[in-house]
């Protein structure tokens, strides 16, 4: 999950920002420690030692558990992080928050379903690609019985909670090409960056690290094709190669709030010029031209669910849940 904050505002006030409103409900041990930070000065002068964009409360506490900081309460993290941040600090430097939730399919299927097939799959911010094997993940709605890949039970079972308005399909979509870009493309295959991915996942978020798991090894078998670049650049290009008679779907997640704000005019305008459908995932007022619902029930932590610029749904940002508000 990618931070919302202002990262213009104070350290602090990022981290305690983070703790209210990110972790809040989410994780308790982030909260604890994005609250612990936001009043320590002495960790706040190393976290300043970083890059502007690399201070995110995410990063810097994945980092920290990618280098074996123990769970538990802040004294204990901020012990543990002042012995050992010259380790952290090249982690932080290295890395970049490229969570990669197949949970979110969850979100991406009802949109999927509802389109003309086959799909023609290209995410962007893709990370290691695990968002774009809608048809081989299993999907549960609320009580309803799973809806299953057409070849057979898949080991990954997304639950999501709806608000029963979800306009849920009887069968998965067609996909029958499926492309990436990333600024640093991800592998499963490479233990590193799997456990780069699981450090990334929350601490107490023990059914998100299971299900990666399982979802790297479906990609294992068949990985996509995932091209390092920036996504604006790389958009178009990408796009040529989907396969004549398949519908065109450009997708993200939480990603587009990592840029500029005239970068993000770019890609707005550039995906708008394609000829296939955009749905996005991100967060309130992140995507020029989308216009979020706040007239809809929502939670602060939700994310504007967009299919071609117009909102369907708040959703939560794994994929736990969809209050949806229009059809598609």
């Amino acid at each position: 999950m990618r931070e919302t904050m202002n990262p213009d505002a104070s350290t602090a006030a990022r981290y305690r920002a983070f703790a209210e409103v990110e972790a809040r409900g989410m994780s308790a041990t982030y909260e604890a420690w994005a609250a612990g930070v936001a009043g320590d000065r002495p960790t706040i002068a190393l976290i300043e030692e970083l890059p502007v964009a690399k201070r995110q409360p995410n990063l810097v506490f994945s980092a920290a558990r990618f280098q074996g900081a123990p769970l538990g309460p802040y004294a204990v993290l901020r012990d543990w992080l002042h012995r050992h941040w010259i380790e952290v600090r090249a982690t932080v430097l290295d890395h970049a928050t490229q969570t990669n939730e197949a949970g979110r399919c969850a979100l991406h299927l009802p949109v999927l379903a509802a389109l003309p097939g086959p799909l023609a799959l290209l995410e962007v911010g893709a990370s290691a690609g695990l968002c774009l094997y809608p048809d081989r993940y299993a999907y549960r709605y609320d009580e309803r019985p799973p809806i299953e890949p057409s070849d057979g039970p898949s080991r990954v079972v997304l639950d999501c909670e709806t608000n029963g308005r979800v306009p849920i399909p009887e069968r998965l979509p067609e996909v029958v090409w499926r492309a990436g870009i990333d600024l640093n493309p991800l592998d499963v295959t490479h233990a590193d960056d799997l456990a780069w991915l699981d450090a990334l996942i929350w601490p107490e978020h023990d059914d998100r690290r299971t299900r990666l798991r399982e979802a790297a090894a479906i990609v294992a078998a068949e990985p996509p094709r995932l091209v390092a670049g920036d996504l604006v650049e790389e958009l178009a290009r990408l796009a040529a190669e989907a396969p004549a008679g398949a519908t065109l779907v450009v997708l993200h997640t939480a990603v587009i709030a990592y840029l500029d704000e005239e970068a993000k005019r770019r890609f707005v305008a550039e995906v708008r010029r394609l000829d296939g459908h955009w749905l996005s995932v991100e967060g309130r007022s992140v995507v020029p031209g989308i216009a979020a619902r706040e007239d809809a029930p929502n939670a602060s932590s939700d994310f504007v669910l967009a299919l071609d610029g117009e909102q369907l749904a708040w959703v939560q940002p794994h994929g736990r849940a969809i209050r949806w508000i229009g059809t598609p």
